[in-house]
């Protein structure tokens, strides 16, 4: 288990840009299976996940070339017909399963095992599989593997039940290939989506309304090659102009697009944090006290739920009662009980969570529970007095890229720390 040594009390200040957004990755990488030619992506964030994602695709058969740190060369033309990932890469992460959508797509057949990821709760896949039997796919599930298989994909209009992301991910990557036109309605319309859209039109598909309600597909018969730029992190972005307000600093987040973030904006806004915003660059200060706010998250436009720790994070720093309600995910709520360890007054009654804040955190050995909860104790172990130590970076790895680095940069007083057993006991060097 990796270990971050925190120093607390340090005001965040300076300049940091931001890198490529996760979500878009994990959504647009399976989509090199569709293409005729080589895929050329860049601003590929340098994460854990888009890692693993990368051994699954080259374990399926796909050349994937490094040109770059954040640059990559994909080339599926020599993809094995049938293979079916590897179990033990596909438990690591969640978005395995948009290979589902990809390999129907080009093969007319995906057998995928049940893919793993952050616990967050219940997250059924069920949206994904009702999209693929209308588009045509016969489903089987047996031993831990979802197979599909369709002589032919065809479209069709498909409303789905619930607003989900994997599923309006999953469809899009299958009905790109289906004879006819596919719509998909009360479909998910985050930025993620808007960006899977443009990479899929640039390799030949024809996709409109991504970013609406509805998304209407042209099916085609064939795919090219292409090069794709992939968007900033939005969740990367406001988790450092969060930090910034949390710990009392003036932090210009750069390479980032507002408008990703207006619901980030308005409730630091709220909360009393000054937010200056340019064409791609956000400025958060934090001059004052902070004012205690209700925060609800919802499916883009509304709050992000991955920012949903980070904020609560911010409400301990204000001095009064403030309410955070889930709205997405059951489970994330996984870092109050380590926030507790650091003094903070947090009570949890089923999505809701009261905060009482205005109470100086102290820093405690934490453990991470999940990639966005850790990215909060990381934020509460600098604005804690003393020292905390963060069990698990392995999982904030997972969506961050050098985010210790990063901190550093902006005055962060930070040690990785690897452990060595001493006659059984185990002890930490820098």
């Amino acid at each position: 288990m990796e270990k971050l040594l925190v120093q607390g009390g340090t005001s965040l200040q300076g300049r940091v840009k931001i890198s490529g957004s996760k979500n878009a990755a994990l959504a647009i990488l399976p989509g090199a299976i569709l293409a005729g030619g080589k895929v050329k992506l860049d601003n590929l964030p340098d994460i854990t996940d888009v890692h693993i994602l990368l051994r699954i695709l080259e374990d399926l058969g796909v050349s994937v070339r490094r040109r770059g740190r954040n640059q990559v060369e994909l080339n599926s033309s020599r993809l094995r017909k049938g293979h079916t990932p590897s179990p033990e890469l596909v438990k690591k992460i969640r978005a395995s399963y948009y290979l589902m959508g990809s390999l129907l797509a080009r093969f007319g057949r995906a057998e995928v095992p049940i893919p793993g990821g952050c616990d967050l709760g219940p997250r059924p896949i069920d949206q994904h599989l009702k999209g693929f039997a209308a588009l045509g796919a016969r489903i089987n599930t047996e031993h831990g593997l979802v197979k599909l298989e369709a002589e032919r994909l065809r479209g069709a209009r498909i409303y789905l039940d619930v607003v989900s992301v994997g599923a309006t991910v999953n469809l899009m990557l299958a009905a790109v290939a289906a004879e006819g036109t596919t719509i998909l309605e009360n479909v998910a319309k985050e930025p993620e989506i808007v960006d899977l859209a443009n990479y899929l039109n640039a390799i030949g598909a024809s996709v409109r309304g991504a970013g609406t309600d509805v998304i209407r597909i042209e099916g085609v018969s064939s795919f090219k090659g292409a090069e794709h730029c992939i968007i900033p992190d939005r969740i990367e972005a406001g988790t450092f102009m969060l930090a910034a307000a949390a710990t009392g600093g003036d932090v210009v987040v750069e390479e980032v697009i507002p408008k990703h973030l207006e619901a980030v904006t308005a409730k630091l806004v709220e909360a009393g944090a000054q937010v200056t915003v340019e064409p791609e660059k956000i400025r958060v200060q934090a001059k004052g006290p902070l004012s205690p706010v209700d925060l609800k998250t919802f499916p883009y436009p509304g709050f992000p739920t991955d920012l949903q720790p980070l904020g609560m994070i911010l409400l301990t720093a204000a001095s009064g009662t403030s309410i955070v309600t889930e709205n997405v995910f059951d489970g994330r709520f996984a870092h109050v009980p380590e926030l507790k360890k650091m003094g903070a007054r947090i009570k949890v009654e089923g999505r809701t969570a009261v905060v009482e804040g205005g109470t100086q955190l102290t820093g405690a050995p934490v453990t991470v529970p999940d990639l966005r909860a850790g990215a909060a104790l990381l934020v509460a172990g600098l604005m804690a007095r003393g020292e905390t130590i963060i069990n698990g970076m392995e999982l904030i790895n997972r969506g961050y890229e050098n985010i210790d680095q990063k901190l550093t940069a902006l005055g962060a007083q930070l040690k990785r720390l690897r452990e060595r057993s001493y006659i059984g006991l185990p002890r930490f060097v820098g």
